[in-house]
């Protein structure tokens, strides 16, 4: 069956991007991709856009922004899966490409985060959470991760100190990064020293809000082929996709998230690899705890061991897995339409040999975790190259 080859690659600045509109980030983001495929808008059969709108104060985004890149009458449609809705965007555009109905599609992440106040972000993320039983009591993001963090903790001996060792590696690689918000690195003693959040939380074992885009043009394999000259194609050889229950009380637990093993395993099937042959991989590190959980849920190590995996640099350039080396959520920032995509963009850019002082040596095959809301979905990617 014809493979799906990523043929251009393209991301802006993450921040607090008070510069540019939503559609201006996307714009600035598509043209580096279309550069990068070298192909003009011709080739383009759709797009798939990813945002969350809420966030925005213009609705229906996908309009306006199909607008500002010039692209109609192109068919478009947007995504959205919470944190998750940039990789539903290239699954999808996977399918569509799969089906013969569109051979090119260009994916668009875009996101504008900072047009509201922090105390209206956290409302509406809580709102993620299960709205009967659960966000109408208060809840927040940091505080479903927290229990996790804490029940993690409680099973496993996990320590503060392993949870911010999470932080130090991706802020040590997002100070490599010209695209990430933070680029600074930072030390345990600092970490330990900032702000409580919720417990057993204090700032730094949190991602900031960004605005940003990122974007993938993605093509079937004879048109990949033909496109792309000069050989630079990545293949998306393997997709998953699983959920989990809104409400984390009806959780079997909450050391793990269920949508992620699911996912995974879907995915090294479809693409017939082991979690062993993983290189170097993008992971939801929305919290410290997220990565640790997604360590053992990606089968990077035993449950349970995700602290000691990072306190022995098993996840740093040079140990079992790379992960996070472009900052990760932590350093780099999360525009949540955004998110899936640029983390797609660093394993073709890693994949590629091309990601500078970051490069993981002899990196063939990459993956990426991203998840949305507090587990209730999760896409993993398997990407190659030949």
């Amino acid at each position: 069956m014809s493979r799906v080859g990523v043929i251009g690659i393209g991301h802006g600045k993450f921040g607090r991007r008070s510069d540019a509109t939503v559609q201006e980030l996307a714009f600035e983001a598509f043209r580096f991709a279309m550069e990068d495929a070298g192909i003009d808008r011709k080739e383009l059969g759709a797009t798939v856009i990813a945002a969350v709108p809420e966030y925005h104060k213009q609705r229906s985004v996908a309009g306006v922004v199909q607008e500002y890149l010039n692209l109609n009458p192109l068919p478009t449609w947007l995504t959205e899966v919470a944190c998750a809705s940039g990789s539903a965007a290239i699954r999808t555009a996977w399918m569509a490409i799969k089906s013969g109905l569109h051979p090119v599609v260009a994916v668009i992440g875009c996101q504008k985060m900072t047009e509201l106040s922090t105390p209206e972000i956290l409302a509406l993320m809580g709102r993620v959470g299960e709205v009967q039983w659960e966000s109408v009591f208060g809840t927040t993001f940091p505080g479903y991760y927290a229990m996790f963090a804490t029940r993690h903790m409680h099973e496993f001996g996990t320590t503060r100190e392993q949870l911010l060792q999470v932080a130090i590696k991706n802020h040590h690689y997002g100070a490599k990064n010209p695209n990430a918000l933070f680029q600074k690195e930072i030390t345990l003693e600092k970490a330990l020293a900032s702000d409580p959040v919720a417990s057993p939380f204090c700032v730094y074992d949190c991602c900031a809000n960004a605005d940003g885009a990122a974007v993938l043009i993605l093509a079937e394999e004879s048109r990949a082929k033909q496109l792309r000259k000069d050989g630079k194609i990545v293949w998306l050889d393997g997709v998953g996709c699983a959920t989990a229950s809104m409400s984390v009380l009806r959780r079997p637990n909450l050391v793990g998230l269920p949508s992620a093993q699911e996912a995974s395993q879907q995915a090294y099937r479809m693409a017939e690899v082991k979690p062993k042959q993983i290189k170097v991989a993008e992971v939801h590190d929305c919290f410290t705890i997220a990565e640790l959980m997604a360590y053992e849920d990606l089968g990077f190590c035993e449950k349970g061991q995700g602290g000691k995996f990072i306190e022995e640099k098993r996840a740093y350039i040079g140990g079992d897995v790379a992960v996070n080396v472009d900052g990760g959520l932590k350093s780099k920032g999360h525009p949540i339409g955004a998110t899936g995509v640029s983390m797609a963009h660093e394993i073709v850019k890693q994949l590629r040999g091309e990601s500078g002082e970051r490069q993981v040596p002899e990196a063939d095959v990459g993956l990426t975790h991203n998840v949305g809301g507090i587990g209730q979905y999760t896409f993993v990617h398997v990407f190659r190259r030949d």
